[in-house]
Parts: C-alpha cells; structure tokens; sequence
C-alpha cells in the first residue's frame, strides 16, 4: 500500500494535518548550515547572534523549508509523486530557534491533468509551517507532477 495520495485524490480545497512533528535541534542547524557552506554568522555565532535583535541563533531559512517539505511526504507524495516541479511563494514571517517544534498542514490550491503525460497531474500544494506558539514560521508553495492512481491489474481465471 502506497501512504501517498494519488492524483485522483489531490482536490483542491483538501487540507491535511501532517501527524509528524518535530523539534529542531541546535545540531540540525549547525549542522545544515555548514554542510551547505553558508558562514552566516546569525546561525553559527552565538556570541555574534547575542547582539542581534533576536538574542540568540536563528535557524537556517533553507532548513526550515526542507523540514516543511519533509514533514509532509508521508501523508502526500510518499511514493505517489513523480516530480517535485518547483517551490515558490516562500516566506519566513517568523524565525525558527533551535527548540522550537514544528508542525505542517497542507492545502491543494489547484490540480489539473497533465497535457504531456497522460498518466500524472500537476498539483500546487501549499504547505503552512507553525512553531508550538502556533506562529507561522513558513508558508511556501510547492508543485508536484503526481501520478495518477494505477489501473488494478486484471486477474487471470483459475
């Protein structure tokens, strides 16, 4: 059994809770952020960051949104998507701290067949990342080349 949704099952207006949550850790981030070679201070100095006016380190943007993305595959394209397509619309409105619990939902904004693969659809999930103080912390859109459910497989006769 595939846990993904197929794109029959991908109408808009649909909004899934992602059942998995999870805490960042200090060791993600420096972890992340050194790994995709950004020297950015704000992450990986905490005397640095102490100054700011955040006070303390902000986790890596691009972790917070590969995090979002991942907390959402289970329920959504876990062996159902063909293609990631793009990322857009993407915003930070507030920081993610290491410590913070991170919680997705995911909304279908728009689902139609592909032209050029009869077999799949493309559809516009938008995904709404909230820390455990129910603040928004990201909200990006994702598009995903989705296939459509198989045809069951006719049995031969005994």
């Amino acid at each position: 059994m595939t846990p993904g949704r197929w794109f029959e099952e991908l109408e808009v207006g649909t909004v899934v809770q992602h059942a998995t949550r999870r805490t960042v850790t200090e060791t993600d981030n420096v972890l992340f952020t050194t790994m995709t070679m950004n020297p950015a201070p704000l992450h990986l100095d905490a005397d640095y960051a102490a100054s700011t006016e955040f006070g303390r380190p902000l986790v890596n943007s691009m972790f917070t949104l590969a995090l979002v993305v991942g907390l959402s595959v289970p329920e959504l394209t876990q062996g159902t998507i063909v293609a990631q397509l793009g990322i857009n619309d993407v915003a930070f409105p507030k920081p993610v701290f290491p410590g913070d619990t991170i919680r997705v939902e995911t909304e279908v904004v728009s689902a139609r067949a592909s032209k050029s693969r009869p077999d799949a659809g493309l559809v516009v999930f938008e995904h709404r990342a909230r820390n455990q103080r129910d603040e928004l912390v990201c909200r990006a859109r994702r598009t995903g080349l989705m296939h459509r459910r198989p045809s069951p497989t006719p049995t031969e006769p005994s």
